[in-house]
């Protein structure tokens, strides 16, 4: 038999999120519908539903995508060999690289702070979110506590650098007009995208390195 032309496939699990993310980013959980997005790949609301039960879980899953596809590089980065400070600013040229590339991701995630309330909580997609943050925030622990062991780093707080990781990296990517204009040029540019990863790891090292004692 042949196979069936690929204009007549139903969309994936993959197709209908590669649909609501670019929704959810511009318009936010409220603002979107899911005939909107169901509009978008060919689908009826009734059929979306066999993929997905609710806008609710169809918003974690995008969220829940997201935090993987950043995860990968990050923790990648976080457990290769190497100084503690050399392993985190690696890291951090991963997250700024992920975030540069996917302009949508900056934005959800910075929404996702404040739209949390809009989720039970239990659904898996939620739970798989809440499992790559703690992932990550277990490593990006694990590397300081490392440094400050080696002497090389100072206790710094892990809570309080992963806000600021979050401020200077999605929250700057998330700013559209706002950073454009403070910055004078665009911020996904590829100039500005190599400054951002300079000025964090800057903040970083001057905020973490263990001054060396001199005699």
């Amino acid at each position: 038999m042949a196979a069936e032309p690929a204009s007549l496939r139903q969309p994936s699990r993959d197709k209908i999120l590669d649909a609501a993310e670019p929704l959810f980013a511009r318009q936010g959980f409220s603002g979107t519908g899911l005939a909107e997005v169901a509009e978008r790949v060919g689908l009826s609301k009734s059929s979306l539903f066999h993929h997905f039960h609710s806008k609710a879980q169809l918003y974690a899953a995008v969220m829940a995508r997201i935090l993987e596809h950043i995860q990968a590089p990050v923790l990648a980065a976080l457990g290769a060999a190497g100084e503690p400070l050399a392993r985190l600013e690696r890291a951090i040229d991963a997250l700024v690289d992920v975030l540069a590339a996917n302009p949508t991701y900056p934005r959800l995630l910075l929404r996702s702070l404040f739209e949390d309330d809009e989720l039970a909580g239990d659904l898996p997609e939620e739970q798989e979110a809440n499992a790559v943050i703690r992932r990550i925030v277990e490593a990006l622990g694990r590397v300081l506590h490392e440094g400050v062991a080696a002497g090389v780093l100072r206790a710094a707080s892990v809570p309080h650098t992963v806000q600021t990781l979050i401020g200077a990296t999605v929250y700057h990517f998330a700013s559209g007009e706002f950073g454009d204009e403070l910055l004078g040029r665009p911020l996904f540019a590829a100039a500005e995208v190599r400054r951002r990863k300079d000025e964090v790891k800057a903040l970083l090292r001057h905020g973490l390195k263990r001054p060396r004692r001199t005699d």
